[in-house]
């Protein structure tokens, strides 16, 4: 990945939990903020997601997109942009990694581009919200479940 932004949050659950919340699309408008939809477009023998369709409505991005995932166990997924209307280049990771107990570090990046001009510094600040958001909200839905 080129230019990132990084943020981490621990979670009071084990690294399986987390990943089996992160693999569950369908219920990401219910708790990542500004996801309107989101629909698996395909999947791996294993059952998990090869390409996911999402819309997406948080100020300044408003996108509609599909992402390709790739997938290690229930220790990290990637993803990169096949298509988008707004969005050039999205590109992120989760990364899990047990921590004491049955807590899991959750460790995001993500680096984007859109096709309307942003100077870095702005990217970069979009990044973080993004990330801060996905991250807090994921740590809810887990510890609720």
């Amino acid at each position: 990945m080129a230019e990132q932004t990084t943020s981490s949050i621990v979670i009071d659950a084990p690294a399986a939990s987390v990943m089996e919340v992160i693999a569950d699309f369908p219920s990401y408008p219910v708790w990542a903020k500004g996801v309107k939809t989101a629909d698996v477009l395909g999947t791996f023998p294993d059952g998990s997601a090869t390409e996911v369709y999402f819309e997406l409505d948080v100020s300044p991005i408003k996108d509609e997109y599909t992402l390709a995932y790739q997938w290690d166990g229930d220790r990290e997924v990637t993803w990169t942009l096949t298509q988008g209307k707004m969005l050039r280049a999205l590109d992120g990771a989760y990364t899990l990694r047990e921590v004491a107990g049955s807590s899991t570090e959750v460790t995001y990046r993500l680096a984007l581009d859109v096709s309307i001009p942003l100077i870095g510094m702005l990217k970069r600040k979009g990044e973080k919200i993004l990330i801060d958001t996905a991250l807090k909200g994921l740590k809810k839905r887990v510890e609720s479940l």
